[in-house]
């Protein structure tokens, strides 16, 4: 029997395990009944996967939506056909660029750009996975698109291997970012390693991997409540009266001399827990999505 489980839980996802796999895992292990990943990693890559259970999943796209934070290595010599180290080398150079070229190009990366995704990357082109076309045989080029990069950062850097810190939004690919730049310096280069170390308001600190779920006891205290996904947004908290109506899906009007006119996302509390996501038109707070 699966149990009604409710909550986010911040795994540290460990290498060789998808995205996919590592839900399924940590489903079992709570015996959840529904449970859900907010931002895919690749098997190669670590660290923070934000895995909602039952209500909280309603919450997913506003996680998705977030910044993400990666620490990374570009390995320089060789490109391969996943821009990673789990493909074939196509590519070779012997250039390796100083960390004087390389910090002067770094601006060229930063912002809004224009960045073409991996061929092998689970984009959807005529409603197949890319990188199941290119395994077919499909010699495949996405079209480049706009992504926002913050920051990005060298941490170290060799004639074998550069190491960055970088903040971003949704959709920006690491192993494009490796390829790019080296073939910017006149070289070429993949991603050797790759650990997410945030996701919008999730962190390290807080993070769980599998062995240690394993040996918890008891689970649920790790699980954190679906508002953990929403501190970016407007909170409101209603009366009982309010909150009933909102329980059945109706809008409320908002009350008081500081009542919000215009909201275009936020959420609604009874007693500090989530009960709906919407907005405010005209004062009146009206939910897209109820939490049981």
């Amino acid at each position: 029997m699966k149990r009604p489980v409710t909550g986010w839980l911040v795994l540290d996802k460990p290498a060789g395990m998808s995205s996919a796999q590592a839900v399924g895992k940590v489903r079992w292990l709570y015996g959840a009944a529904k449970a859900g990943h907010a931002g895919t990693l690749d098997p190669l890559a670590t660290g923070i996967l934000p895995i909602a259970f039952g209500e909280a999943t309603k919450t997913i796209p506003f996680i998705e939506d977030g910044r993400k934070r990666y620490r990374f290595s570009l390995v320089w010599g060789s490109a391969t056909t996943t821009d990673d180290t789990e493909g074939e080398t196509v590519a070779t150079s012997s250039h390796r660029p100083d960390e004087a070229e390389l910090r002067a190009i770094l601006p060229r990366f930063t912002g809004s750009i224009l960045q073409r995704p991996p061929a092998f990357s689970a984009i959807k082109v005529d409603g197949e996975r890319a990188y199941a076309r290119v395994r077919a045989g499909e010699v495949l080029e996405l079209p480049a698109r706009p992504v926002q990069v913050e920051t990005l950062e060298i941490v170290s850097h060799s004639d074998t291997e550069t190491v960055f810190d970088m903040r971003c939004g949704a959709g920006t690919y690491v192993r494009s970012i490796t390829r790019d730049i080296a073939k910017a310096l006149g070289s070429h280069g993949h991603t050797g390693w790759l650990r997410r170390t945030g996701v919008a308001d999730f962190e390290e600190a807080g993070a769980v991997t599998i062995a240690a779920l394993e040996a918890t006891p008891n689970r649920d205290a790790l699980l954190l409540a679906p508002a953990a996904a929403l501190r970016h947004l407007p909170q409101i908290a209603l009366s009982p009266e309010d909150a009933a109506l909102i329980r059945h899906g109706n809008p409320v009007l908002l009350r008081g001399h500081n009542a919000p006119l215009e909201i275009p996302a936020a959420w609604v509390s009874f007693q500090g827990n989530v009960l709906a996501l919407g907005r405010v038109e005209q004062g009146q707070f009206r939910p897209g999505r109820v939490l049981a």
